[in-house]
């Protein structure tokens, strides 16, 4: 297992947001956190509906140790809040994903939603401004055509760096649920939204239609038994996609079979123990995000208490199963009580599909080594936020004589949560949400 070391243990915020370590509101928490492609950018949404994008810093002779530290590139106000004056609904604009497109020229372009409307935005860099203009001054006004008695030819002069970030596309009008996922195709052509009970496939190009690809909606809503909670494309086959239910089961899907995906080409699903059967299996079997590794060749799933990798190959068991946070089997009842069981946490592959993320209670994200089976507990917090100190594996006692590096599983504070983690694709570097701090580490530097 990796030994990670901090860099940039503080929170990030716009500009214009500035608060205390201990008082922030509800616009301000983190809802979604992801790398580019490429791993130099790194964006995060916030239940405000604002995207805060991140600049990898360049590698300079002088400080070569500042080349994994992020900073601020570029902030805008994604989604504002909307109603909904048919259905009498307000629609939060809280951004509930982001991901980005791969890279084509000089230009970013990443798409964002909230719960109904997709946004493709363009950020791009402009340094140079057009001066010399024949029929305006250099104030912007307009000119008298009759005082013009030469031509000039507009040059660009320089400028100071500035970072632009323009709405290019609003996909809207098409999910009657929320959106709960969004996925980009290999073919950069198109992608899917998703929703509760539809998944939707989009042209990156025509904002006016959209093709219903998965409809599980019941003629009667009361025979509703399951939602869809997360979907996304196959990262090498672009007819291919995989969505999960609240059932705790997955359904791969082949985009050339039918125009309509409701009938599933693979099911994975695990049959459940009957010994095991309480009032939550149900709630905790329910997966809250589904993960393709960059090979294609597998399946990761997060239910509430566990994290599975599945091959695509065999579809009656997980090939692997990771407990998360097993100690919490036994105050399933007080998280019922007070709605954490309900929480919908993210996982995450590192860059060659070896070791997997999430994230759990008390600030504690959890990484599993797939070739030494080897887990760690580690905590992201400001009371142990010293620039470049290394990460100490934390461990949770259950019951009987707590040692003095263990923390008591009734000590556990619910309120602070992970929910929200991103893997640079190529390096060791990792960035986790932990309410409105976000905390980027990277494996240890000598």
């Amino acid at each position: 297992m990796k030994c990670f070391s901090r860099y940039l243990p503080y929170l990030f915020r716009p500009p214009s947001t500035i608060l205390s370590s201990t008082c922030h509101t509800e616009a301000d928490i983190i809802s979604t956190v992801e790398f580019n492609s490429s791993g130099e950018l790194l964006a995060t949404g916030d239940k405000g509906g604002r995207v805060v994008v991140f600049q990898r810093e360049q590698e300079s002779k002088s400080q070569p140790q500042r080349r994994g530290e992020y900073n601020v590139y570029s902030t805008f106000q994604s989604h504002e809040p909307e109603f909904d004056y048919l259905k009498s609904l307000e629609i939060e604009e809280k951004i509930n994903k982001i991901k980005w497109l791969p890279q084509q020229n000089a230009a970013y372009f990443l798409l964002s939603t909230n719960d109904k409307t997709v946004k493709l935005w363009k950020i791009s860099e402009r340094d140079k401004r057009p001066e010399g203009y024949n029929l305006k001054d250099d104030d912007g006004r307009i000119r008298d055509p009759s005082t013009i008695t030469s031509l000039r030819v507009p040059v660009l002069q320089p400028m100071d760096l500035m970072v632009e970030a323009t709405a290019r596309r609003v996909f809207s009008n098409a999910h009657t649920y929320h959106i709960n996922s969004i996925s980009v195709n290999s073919d950069l052509q198109t992608y899917i939204s998703t929703d509760d009970l539809r998944v939707n496939l989009w042209n990156l190009e025509i904002t006016d239609r959209s093709f219903n690809i998965v409809d599980i909606k019941p003629a009667n809503m009361e025979e509703l038994t399951e939602v869809i909670t997360s979907a996304e494309f196959h990262p090498q086959q672009c007819h291919t996609f995989a969505y999960s239910s609240s059932k705790g089961s997955i359904r791969l899907c082949d985009m050339r079979e039918a125009a309509l995906c409701d009938r599933h080409c693979k099911y994975f699903e695990e049959p459940e123990d009957p010994s095991t059967r309480s009032f939550f299996s149900e709630i905790i079997s329910s997966i809250s995000d589904v993960k393709f590794s960059h090979n294609g060749r597998y399946l990761m799933t997060r239910d509430y208490l566990t994290v599975k990798v599945w091959d695509l190959q065999m579809e009656n068991k997980p090939l692997e199963t990771y407990q998360v946070h097993d100690y919490l089997r036994g105050k399933l009842c007080s998280l019922y009580e007070n709605d954490c069981i309900f929480d919908k946490f993210e996982c995450v592959w590192n860059g060659s599909d070896s070791v997997i993320m999430t994230g759990s209670y008390n600030n504690f994200f959890r990484m599993f080594d797939r070739n030494t089976k080897r887990d760690v507990t580690l905590e992201a917090s400001r009371e142990n936020s010293k620039p470049r100190a290394i990460l100490k594996p934390r461990k949770v006692c259950v019951g009987g004589k707590r040692r003095k590096d263990e923390i008591s599983v009734d000590s556990l504070d619910f309120s602070k949560k992970i929910l929200h983690t991103t893997w640079h694709p190529h390096e060791n570097i990792i960035a986790v949400a932990a309410t409105n701090n976000l905390y980027i580490f990277q494996d240890k530097v000598n």
